[in-house]
């Protein structure tokens, strides 16, 4: 995942671990408005597909405490309070602006009461150990400085009996499938950010750090190391993107 010690992924730009945060956060703020717009017409629509799909493996319980990291707009937290019928989530990401989206958002749905909105790193959560239920990280790990203390972050404030799900763009198995969407990612999707979100720079970046993440197998092995059990993974859309999911037990 890096290039040296104290060196990272932008992209595929080499930068200093210290900056990567920064830029990412100016990657989201640029965006934030318009985010949700850009991934239904990104993905066709099939973002929601994919993550209906994680709630049905999820299978949210009425009471539970969610803590959605890298929550952004609170499209994770809506979905999972639906399911459970009764619970809180609390939506954290290092981005305010997209924070700010998703409490409009709440507030239009009068959902406002079941969620608390958190600026904060993934890689040094703001929380007590044994904290949440569940613990959730949508479309963001990749955009982490170091995936690895976040994983960790993430079995220590869940509770024993709690649930790791991680769903993230991933590598498809198939060569030629894999050159198909590569062309698509980096011919339409930047032109896609610099008509409707007017920055092509924020979607390269984007379309980048998914090439840079690593395959299912290799992500699988770092959801294990850091403690969590019954560690398995579904591929969503021939690989497109996969869900991670883990407990600590």
């Amino acid at each position: 995942m890096t290039d040296g010690p104290n060196t990272t992924h932008f992209g595929f730009e080499t930068v200093d671990e210290d900056q990567k945060a920064g830029r990412v956060r100016g990657v989201f703020s640029s965006v934030a408005s318009k985010y949700d717009i850009m991934n239904d017409v990104m993905s066709g629509g099939i973002h929601r597909i994919w993550k209906d799909a994680m709630m049905d493996w999820l299978a949210p319980r009425a009471g539970q405490r969610l803590l959605d990291v890298a929550g952004g707009t609170g499209d994770i937290s809506f979905r999972f309070l639906r399911r459970a019928g009764s619970g809180h989530a609390t939506v954290l990401d290092l981005t305010e602006p997209m924070l700010i989206e998703g409490r409009k958002r709440a507030e239009a749905e009068r959902m406002a009461g079941q969620l608390d909105w958190v600026v904060g790193d993934a890689m040094a959560l703001p929380f007590e150990d044994n904290t949440f239920d569940v613990y959730t990280i949508s479309f963001g790990i990749r955009n982490v400085t170091r995936p690895q203390e976040a994983l960790n972050e993430a079995y220590r404030v869940l509770r024993p009996g709690g649930r790791l799900m991680v769903l993230e763009f991933s590598q498809l198995p198939n060569p030629m499938m894999q050159k198909a969407y590569d062309a698509y990612s980096f011919n339409v999707i930047p032109r896609m950010g610099q008509m409707i979100a007017g920055d092509r720079d924020s979607y390269q970046y984007l379309v980048e750090s998914i090439r840079k993440f690593p395959d299912q197998e290799t992500f699988l092995g770092m959801v294990r190391q850091a403690g969590f059990e019954n560690a398995k993974y579904r591929n969503l859309t021939m690989g497109v993107a996969a869900l991670h999911s883990g407990w600590k037990l």
